[in-house]
């Protein structure tokens, strides 16, 4: 097991009702500023839920942040926090608008042009509080200190932790209204996310291959569900709780870590506008392919302790993990290959060029997938 630091503030306060909670969560002499995306929370009775816990508070709404928060956006919100003196954030929503809040957060009193924040992260000296109640889950957001944030045809991940939420609630009663391809966007999301951190190489760390394995078989049985029956609230509850794990540093502590699907994905994002779920449905089947010779362990125990393939040889157990994999993506109704969506060749050269351009010439575990490699995983992902 590789040394690790494992570090996580944020309390999660779980279940039916609990967005009650927030009175008790935020000092009443706080200014509250709630940011939120497109509205649907006041279509679904959250925002309702949020004002009556808010009740003799004062409270400033900032709405409209987008999937892939826009920079441009989020620094409207950072110049209203300024303006009006607010003191505490409250995000509503799924993973861009806490990504989102994260940002606005540090951005309100940092010294200069907060876009270096994007990549000098350590140069945040500051933030200011907010806490979460998030309504999509997916990203877990709700429970590291990581964001992504969008800049034209740029996306950048940056992390720091003080931007770790104080609290975030997490009622899985707020998710039975999201859409079929939200649901299933969100469950592919947190599934990546475990294999980002589990198909690597063996650190000698079986808890978290265990961990790991129980999050992507949980996710595989009640991901089905959800679309079957969007008011089954255990169903909900559990694809909640396996997206916050997913992504919380649990896992990830003393194992390498891949995320190769998520940079080639950001700009599959960024030029042509792909759903996040659904980028990682058409490209983590092919790095998982090219890059079969040095995951063969892992995919193989992939293969048999996640999807029980146990007949065969190391190889047509490798075969068989990818192709469960992209079956299980489809089965979400979720394509898994950029011809689906109207990418054709062109696309290879204009993505090649983004990698390039933003330094993604040296990814993966081993640091070793290069533009050569990328080429080849785009082309396999038409």
């Amino acid at each position: 097991m590789q040394n690790f630091t494992l570090y996580n503030p944020v309390k999660i306060i779980f279940g039916k009702g609990q967005i009650a909670e927030l009175a008790n969560q935020i000092a009443k002499d706080k200014k509250v500023l709630i940011t939120y995306g497109g509205g649907s929370i006041k279509k679904n009775g959250v925002y309702d839920q949020v004002m009556a816990a808010l009740s003799g508070y004062t409270v400033m709404e900032f709405g409209g942040i987008e999937p892939n928060p826009k920079y441009e956006t989020v620094m409207r919100a950072v110049q209203m926090i300024r303006e009006n003196q607010i003191d505490f954030i409250l995000a509503v929503g799924g993973g861009s608008v806490i990504d989102g809040t994260k940002f606005i957060a540090a951005a309100v009193n940092y010294e200069g042009d907060p876009w270096n924040m994007m990549t000098d992260s350590a140069s945040i000296k500051s933030a200011i509080p907010f806490g979460t109640v998030l309504t999509l889950p997916a990203a877990g957001s709700e429970m590291n200190c990581g964001a992504v944030i969008t800049r034209g045809q740029t996306k950048i991940p940056f992390m720091n932790p003080l931007v770790f939420p104080k609290f975030s609630v997490l009622d899985p009663e707020t998710t039975t209204t999201l859409p079929p391809h939200q649901t299933a966007n969100g469950v592919i999301d947190a599934f990546v996310h475990v294999i980002e951190q589990y198909i690597t190489y063996d650190a000698k760390a079986p808890l978290q291959d265990r961990i790991a394995e129980g999050i992507l078989q949980t996710l595989i049985v009640e991901g089905p569900k959800a679309l079957k029956d969007h008011l089954d609230y255990d169903v909900r509850a559990n694809i909640m709780w396996c997206s916050t794990m997913a992504l919380n540093g649990l896992i990830a502590a003393g194992v390498p870590q891949d995320w190769a699907t998520h940079l080639i994905g950001h700009e599959i994002t960024a030029v042509y506008g792909l759903d996040h779920g659904q980028t990682l449905a058409i490209i983590l089947p092919n790095i998982m392919a090219v890059k079969a010779d040095k995951k063969r362990d892992k995919l193989v125990q992939y293969a048999e302790r996640v999807w029980g393939v146990t007949d065969g040889t190391a190889e047509e157990k490798v075969e068989a993990a990818i192709a469960k994999t992209r079956e299980f993506f489809e089965s979400l109704g979720v394509k898994t290959r950029l011809s689906d969506y109207d990418v054709g060749e062109d696309s290879v050269a204009r993505l090649i060029k983004q990698l390039e351009e933003h330094g993604r010439v040296a990814i993966g575990e081993h640091g070793d997938i290069d533009l050569k490699q990328s080429e080849e995983i785009i082309r396999r992902s038409l």
